[in-house]
């Protein structure tokens, strides 16, 4: 490695108070590692996701981010994308547009922009949804269990956005809560799709802690099922299926997620009028320091 040290932070994403989000480690002046050096780095932090900020290579981008999982490259994944652009600004980076920044990922362009309130929000990437198969269908009853699915009015189905996630309705926070899939029937969803894992929304009476609780439920390669304390691709991934099929909750929505693993993450979801899906939320910063390479 060219450098001995380079900048570190570790962010808790979507939530305003610390070790209740979901975190995320950002390693800034990467453009000397090698994709096996940020692979084995991702892998010793060992957290859902560990990003590499790099010069863009796209005139009009801030910066470049790469995304690794411990055992993969990601193109996209949304708490990354807003827990590396607070870090970036919480380092002292000024963009070159006042309250705006443009991320460079391996989904292309990323728009992200600072609210009103100091919060921010990036812009959902396009998103591809499809009808699940009868044999996923099949799984996905047999892995789940449950009578207060909806397979009618939106019924299951697969949305990639660069992240690729099974969506899935279910009648009422509390059974969303409840839901605790077949290892062995998730795995064949997940092989039958090629998601990531199963996202559950549930809608909550008005006057609730959020208008959504949503769950995000990852299967590994090893069969393994762990629950991702607050997932942007698949809050986006949800709002664009809203969109879609015209059952929008309002022009501003809330998520609630992570309260079956005793995280309190807090997700805002904002329609624009010129068709942008806004997905934001509050980021603190946990370790700020250096991370040694060599």
């Amino acid at each position: 490695m060219s450098a001995q040290q380079v900048r570190f932070k570790q962010i808790d994403v979507f939530s305003e108070a610390p070790f209740k989000g979901n975190p995320l480690a950002v390693v800034f002046d990467a453009d000397g590692l090698s994709d096996d050096e940020m692979q084995a780095i991702a892998r010793w932090t060992n957290l859902s996701e560990t990003t590499f900020v790099c010069r863009p290579t796209a005139p009009e981008a801030d910066y470049l981010v790469r995304i690794f999982t411990p055992a993969y490259e990601l193109p996209f994944a949304g708490h990354p994308t807003l827990g590396t652009a607070h870090a970036l600004l919480d380092s002292g980076y000024r963009p070159r547009r006042p309250g705006q920044l443009i991320q460079q990922c391996g989904v292309g362009l990323v728009e992200l922009a600072t609210r009103d309130d100091g919060s921010m929000a990036f812009v959902a990437p396009p998103a591809r949804i499809e009808p699940l198969g009868t044999e996923a269908l099949q799984a996905l009853k047999a892995a789940l269990r449950c009578d207060e699915i909806d397979y009618t009015v939106l019924p299951p189905c697969t949305i990639d956005n660069g992240a690729r996630w099974v969506v899935i309705g279910v009648a009422s926070p509390q059974a969303c809560l409840a839901i605790a899939p077949h290892s062995h029937f998730a795995w064949e969803i997940v092989q039958k799709t090629g998601a990531t894992g199963l996202a559950f929304y549930a809608a909550h009476a008005p006057g609730g802690p959020a208008t959504l609780e949503v769950r995000c439920i990852v299967i590994d390669s090893e069969q393994a099922i762990y629950e991702d304390p607050v997932t942007g691709s698949a809050n986006a991934a949800i709002a664009c299926l809203f969109a879609a099929r015209e059952r929008r909750p309002g022009s501003q929505y809330t998520v609630r997620q992570g309260t079956a693993i005793r995280r309190d993450g807090r997700v805002i979801v904002d329609y624009s009028d010129d068709g942008k899906i806004w997905i934001g939320g509050r980021s603190t910063t946990i370790v700020d320091g250096t991370v040694r390479l060599a």
